[in-house]
């Protein structure tokens, strides 16, 4: 009976860990919002700024989305990020980062089988497009994906299947595990 009781509080804890968290990341960034970001991040007992890092790790997604929430301050229309990395390194949650910074109330996920998403900020509009399984891109597969780009700032996972095709970005952000949990992103204005 303990067992069974103990499993069935298992998926309400999990749910309360995910709420919980979300909360917390919602807080953090309303925190850093509120000071313009400015400031270090100092949420996740962190301190650096966009300004001084071009690489930096993160130990957990907090820190990453945290990480691309500074990132958000300096995006406007028009602006293009490639997002690169390894499976796993953290991709979406960058972008998710990034995109609740810049009001996005809707649920962020990967784009891998839908190609694109477009999301309603505060002030702007964000795309975010994953081409993992595109082998390059060809003219009509580019006006498919030209209306993402359109008066929006644009995430873009896995670029080296557009190159040459894409528009030119304003930061590539590459991201890669190190060990266990923690991700090293590096950050490079174009």
């Amino acid at each position: 009976d303990g067992d069974l009781a103990a499993a069935d509080d298992k998926p309400a804890a999990a749910g309360r860990d995910r709420s919980r968290r979300r909360r917390f990341v919602q807080l953090v960034l309303h925190r850093i919002v509120d000071v313009r970001l400015d400031d270090d991040v100092r949420g996740h007992g962190r301190d650096f700024t966009l300004l001084d890092v071009t690489e930096t790790g993160t130990n957990t997604p907090e820190e990453t989305e945290a990480a691309a929430a500074l990132l958000a301050t300096r995006l406007a229309p028009g602006d293009v990020v490639t997002v690169s990395g390894e499976l796993g390194a953290g991709k979406t949650t960058f972008v998710r980062g990034a995109c609740i910074a810049l009001g996005v109330l809707e649920r962020v996920t990967s784009p891998t089988y839908t190609i694109g998403h477009r999301y309603h900020g505060r002030e702007v509009e964000v795309s975010h497009l994953d081409l993992f399984r595109f082998d390059g891109l060809s003219a009509a597969e580019w006006g498919d994906l030209e209306p993402y780009f359109d008066d929006a700032i644009a995430f873009v996972e896995w670029p080296e299947a557009g190159k040459g095709v894409l528009p030119p970005p304003r930061f590539t952000v590459r991201m890669r595990h190190a060990d266990g949990q923690r991700r090293v992103i590096s950050i490079d204005e174009c």
